[in-house]
């Protein structure tokens, strides 16, 4: 075999083994449940995120493409560069899911741990503390009761985040009596739901 014919052989298998690798199914660990959440938008299931797959899953679930783009956008500057596992900024902006419990931001319910995983105790105190008018829902007024409740002093991007995730998941998934279901909240935090939506879209 020739030299040329060799280092043919050589780069072709190397390429083709990174292509093998990159579009290799990712599974979630089941008892990750920040993963689960996020792996919808991983749209070809390789394990990253990048910002035209949350723009699809977006769309996917039923919110609009200017609000899909500008908050794909947002999402991704935000949490890609502490996903990354190199140090220096991909201007791709991916989200690497086996590391997404390092993109959490603060303020937030506590209802995910440091690895990712749902603490059943802080799930039920979304409930017991703020569900005043029923045991198993949250009105508008009740959820953003909650927000406040769980704002760290001076965070102020943790605030915006929880904000806006919370509105939205609360415009999508209410039912036509504004109720937020204690099972409908269960679902968002375990991914759940967003196939439920885009299938109900189907």
């Amino acid at each position: 075999m020739s030299f040329w014919a060799f280092s043919f052989f050589v780069v072709f298998f190397m390429a083709s083994s990174a292509f093998s690798a990159e579009v290799e199914e990712y599974v979630p660990a089941e008892q990750d449940v920040l993963q689960r959440h996020v792996s919808f938008f991983d749209r070809n299931h390789e394990g990253i995120i990048y910002p035209s797959e949350t723009v699809e899953g977006m769309k996917a679930i039923g919110i609009n493409p200017f609000s899909a783009q500008s908050s794909a956008a947002l999402i991704h500057m935000a949490i890609s560069p502490k996903t990354t596992e190199s140090k220096l900024p991909d201007v791709k902006l991916p989200i690497v899911v086996k590391n997404i419990a390092k993109g959490k931001h603060g303020s937030d319910s506590g209802t995910y741990d440091a690895q990712g995983r749902l603490v059943a105790a802080k799930f039920e105190e979304l409930f017991s503390n703020h569900a005043h008018a029923h045991d198993d829902s949250l009105t508008s007024d009740e959820l953003m009761e909650m927000l406040k409740t769980n704002r760290q002093p001076n965070d102020f991007k943790g605030w915006v985040a929880s904000f806006a995730e919370w509105k939205l998941l609360y415009d999508l998934s209410k039912d036509k009596d504004g109720l937020l279901h204690k099972d409908t909240v269960r679902a968002i935090y375990d991914g759940s739901l967003f196939y439920q939506l885009e299938k109900g879209r189907k």
